[in-house]
């Protein structure tokens, strides 16, 4: 049990590169980056997706044990100590360009990893304190309102029309950028506007969940000028923009082409594993605490990470997370290997029909 529960430790080895990067110089700067976006990818390669799922005693015991939880708590003060850190490093003198970029560029994969990744694995929790460090970690990207699309928008609209966080059959990913931002960003406010509705409260007040957000996210980045200024001040917020674009491109690979049927009668059939694309690759699952098995995720999204399964009828990245976010970003390739992929999937479904 132990050595199943301390593997969830092992993505803090980023945090470490992360300081690494904050307080040297030269190409260190940039090691994040190289963690994570070539040694992981070229690892993933050579390792073979595990597929085993705990047996029922297994399950019982993660279900309850309060160390996979506390897992997740740890990253709150974790992240914004690194932040911390991350924004006094510019008080060094004499740094170049290649250097700032570099650490920046860092931050924004903690941004992305942790804020977000974490954040959105708290969201889903019932429990009103993890709910809080939920949002406390969103705020760490400036992307609290994550918290009410993907919760009430995302989940209800996942591999249909209404979505705008389900990738279209063809569509590029730096296409999908904008829509995604911008429509997810005014999800966000009309699912908060009917929340407040319902409630009989105005819209136009501190009841309605994104004006909270907003005034929180703003009171941040107005501390943050207040204390280091505002070349520093734009280095976090082009930091919590590469976070912002590191969650969409895993978006964007979850449910690639993948498509919801629509019953007689308007409703979209159950989101089911297959609606959903899913990496059993061994190292992406545990440094994003098993995101990747979002198939099974998807099918009961209360479920715990520690929980979370694999289904054969899942279809399958060609590779990890990590790998499969750098093929996205070369069209041609992504289109090439996944829409064969995505035919099979849409063949095999009208045979079974």
């Amino acid at each position: 049990m132990s050595i199943r529960l301390f593997k969830y430790l092992s993505p803090a080895t980023l945090y470490f590169t992360g300081i690494l990067s904050f307080s040297m110089e030269g190409w260190i700067t940039w090691l994040p980056m190289l963690y994570a976006w070539v040694l992981i990818p070229l690892l993933e390669l050579f390792l073979t997706p595990n597929k085993t799922n705990l047996n029922e005693a297994e399950k019982e015991i993660a279900r309850y044990h309060k160390g996979y939880d506390y897992m997740l708590y740890i990253i709150v003060p974790f992240q914004y100590a690194t932040l911390i850190y991350f924004l006094y490093s510019f008080q060094q003198p004499n740094l170049k360009n290649i250097e700032i970029a570099g650490r920046i560029c860092s931050m924004g994969l903690l941004c992305g990893t942790f804020g977000i990744n974490v954040g959105h694995e708290l969201g889903h929790r019932i429990n009103a304190f993890e709910r809080i460090l939920a949002k406390t970690l969103l705020a760490s990207s400036l992307y609290m309102h994550f918290y009410i699309e993907h919760n009430k928008g995302h989940h209800k609209n996942v591999a249909t029309q209404e979505d705008p966080s389900s990738a279209r059959l063809n569509e590029p990913v730096y296409f999908f950028y904008f829509r995604t931002i911008l429509f997810s960003y005014l999800s966000a406010w009309k699912i908060a506007n009917e929340d407040c509705r319902k409630k009989n409260r105005n819209y136009i007040s501190i009841h309605n969940e994104m004006i909270q957000a907003h005034i929180i996210q703003l009171l941040l980045v107005i501390v943050l000028f207040l204390f280091f200024g505002k070349t520093i001040t734009l280095y976090f917020l082009i930091a919590a923009f590469i976070g912002i674009l590191l969650l969409e491109t895993v978006n964007y690979v979850e449910h690639y082409g993948l498509v919801r049927k629509k019953k007689e009668i308007g409703l979209y059939e159950r989101a089911m594993p297959w609606h959903s694309w899913n990496s059993n690759h061994p190292i992406g699952r545990i440094m994003l605490f098993e995101l990747s098995r979002h198939s099974d995720h998807h099918y009961l999204a209360s479920k715990k990470y520690q929980l979370l399964e694999h289904h054969d009828d899942a279809p399958q990245l060609p590779t990890g997370y990590p790998g499969s976010m750098i093929l996205s970003l070369v069209p041609v390739l992504w289109f090439a290997i996944m829409n064969p992929k995505i035919k099979k999937i849409t063949a095999s479904a009208k045979r079974s029909v």
